[in-house]
């Protein structure tokens, strides 16, 4: 199993690469930039290190690597330069470059004295990082620190250097977009091919015909396996990770979890460390809808952030690793309460499942926006969610997000990063009722992205792909129609629970209810039941499926470790 928490690809497989320049890391100082440049010498293999003693040089480096074709995927600065403040210079480089990454490498002379001024504008988003410049060889805390932010720019940002999942596709059909977002979420690189190329012929011949009533595209070819003509995105996951008839066992397990998010991981990684044979069942990809979120900057012990697929795949190996079984692309259909201390059992698209104790984690969907002509074109320009896949398709567009929540501002920023302008429409006054503050002071420091309060999108259209929006102010009724290549829609909480059975008390939301909240009628004794407990026995419910639980990636995750001695008690 790869670090990325995808299937490693088998011995003998052939990756391929992209054509073209490496990747430039821009380095600038005044005084101290052989130190710098020594810092980095490891680095020089596999991009091509610029340097420059000014500001302004660094801008006219960035610009010539720019006009010849390729890009710059880190900028390091120390904290003093000679002709610009140091916030000022990655203003103007981010001009040039956008999707670089920013880091401050302060000179230990200056590194005190400066911090306080400096690392006010990383909350706002001006910078990634501010480390101390290394003192000599081997400093891995400062290369693990710069390697994180490849990392991240690598695999938000760039093209996939190494591909590991080939997709042919004869136009942008809404289906592929769906199959990269998946393969994203899952920390597997990937890339569409027309079915002109090399490639397309080649994994045509391969794959022969289609069968009768089996669509030409798009073609899928996974970790060199045999391609195949998937229907939806399940098959894709299945093709990977195995059919879901697979999913039935011949034995009853301690606990099985539902739902793959933030709490359901956490579940997995406590439950199975504490010795329960745990299973975990996923019907999308891992990491729920954190799993789409760009950059994570608010979570415990990640000062410079973390995108939702890596802290789900890091919390996917590391269930792995106690012995949780991942059962993903698989629809939970229906749960039947055990009676009388029988299991319960757990009615799936592949088969069934007996456990011991459930804990129900499958979070929550985007809710529809309800207008139709933009029905119509969801996955041609109209997206629910983040759909990191298709930020790399708005470069110099004008974009739109809709919605208030932390979600939405990740996206915000996110496609800032390509689209030529960003705006965030909101049917409140602003963001600070929903939103958490770092978010809002990042997006007030971002000239591409600009806020609409008291504003609904009402109409909007185009002919293959999304050309424009009606935006309705409610304050005055006025409307105004304005042009968009993209909208993505974060709506707010609808919950997973329709295979829920009608004993598990809900709120009128459709949230599952628990502890104190569940009606006084459902307890036992005059008890209500334990804090995370449902009113079935041996059946939990974590995360944002919960009512009343709040909204955030660390709540949730904190949930998921919470409900493990409940189940412990319940089972004993």
């Amino acid at each position: 199993m790869s670090t990325s928490g995808a299937p490693t690809p088998p011995a003998g497989s052939v990756a391929t690469t992209l054509p073209g320049p490496a990747p430039s890391i821009v380095l600038c100082a005044q005084e101290h930039l052989d130190t710098l440049r020594d810092s980095f010498a490891r680095y020089e293999r596999e991009y091509d290190l610029r340097t420059a003693r000014t500001a302004s040089e660094a801008e006219q480096v960035a610009r010539e690597v720019v006009r010849d074709g390729g890009t710059v995927a880190l900028f390091v600065s120390d904290s003093r330069l000679p002709d610009s403040h140091v916030l000022a210079a990655f203003h103007r480089w981010r001009q040039v470059v956008p999707t670089a990454r920013r880091l401050i490498a302060s000179h230990w002379e200056y590194f005190l004295p400066d911090a306080a001024d400096l690392r006010a504008g990383m909350a706002k988003g001006k910078y990634d990082g501010y480390l101390l410049m290394p003192r000599g060889v081997r400093d891995e805390e400062f290369h693990h620190a710069v390697s994180e932010l490849l990392s991240d720019w690598s695999s938000t940002s760039a093209n996939p250097e190494v591909v590991s999942v080939k997709i042919v596709s004869d136009d942008a059909h809404g289906l592929v977009l769906e199959i990269r977002d998946f393969l994203d979420r899952m920390g597997m690189p990937n890339r569409v091919y027309h079915p002109d190329s090399d490639v397309g012929r080649a994994l045509h011949e391969q794959a022969g015909p289609p069968a009768e009533g089996e669509p030409g595209y798009p073609l899928v070819m996974a970790l060199n396996r045999l391609p195949v003509r998937p229907r939806s995105v399940r098959e894709v996951a299945a093709g990977i990770y195995g059919a879901p008839s697979e999913v039935t066992l011949e034995r009853t397990v301690d606990l099985c979890v539902v739902g793959g998010g933030p709490a359901g991981l956490a579940a997995s990684v406590y439950g199975a460390s504490e010795g329960l044979s745990t299973v975990l069942v996923e019907a999308e990809a891992i990491g729920g809808q954190a799993g789409t979120s760009s950059m994570i900057r608010n979570y415990l012990g990640f000062p410079r952030g973390i995108s939702g697929m890596r802290l789900a795949q890091r919390a996917r190996n590391q269930a792995l690793r106690f012995g949780t079984e991942f059962f993903t692309g698989c629809q939970v259909e229906r749960l039947e309460p055990g009676v009388g201390g029988a299991p319960h059992r757990l009615h799936t698209s592949g088969g069934e499942l007996a456990a011991r104790a459930v804990v129900i984690a499958s979070g929550v969907a985007y809710r529809k926006l309800r207008v139709e002509p933009l029905e119509h074109l969801v996955g041609r320009g109209v997206f629910y969610g983040a759909a990191m896949t298709a930020a790399r398709e708005m470069e110099g567009q004008d974009v739109f997000v809709v919605g208030g929540g932390n979600s939405a501002g990740q996206a915000a920023v996110h496609l800032a990063r390509f689209a030529r302008s960003v705006t965030i429409v909101v049917r409140r006054r602003g963001l600070e009722e929903t939103m958490s503050s770092y978010l809002i002071g990042e997006i007030a420091y971002n000239p591409r992205i600009t806020v609409r309060p008291c504003t609904e999108v009402t109409d909007g259209g185009g002919a293959a792909h999304l050309e424009w929006l009606a935006l309705t102010d409610s304050r005055d009724g006025s409307v105004e129609q304005v042009p968009a290549y993209g909208l993505f829609l974060l709506l707010g909480a609808a919950p997973h629970c329709d295979w829920l059975p009608e004993s598990l008390a809900r709120d009128p939301g459709g949230f599952v209810l628990t502890g104190r909240d569940v009606p006084q009628q459902c307890w036992l004794d005059g008890l209500p039941p334990a804090n995370l407990a449902t009113t079935v026995p041996g059946v939990f419910a974590v995360g944002d499926i919960r009512a009343g639980s709040m909204k955030r990636v660390a709540a949730a995750a904190g949930e998921g470790a919470s409900v493990v001695p409940l189940v412990h008690s319940y089972l004993t």
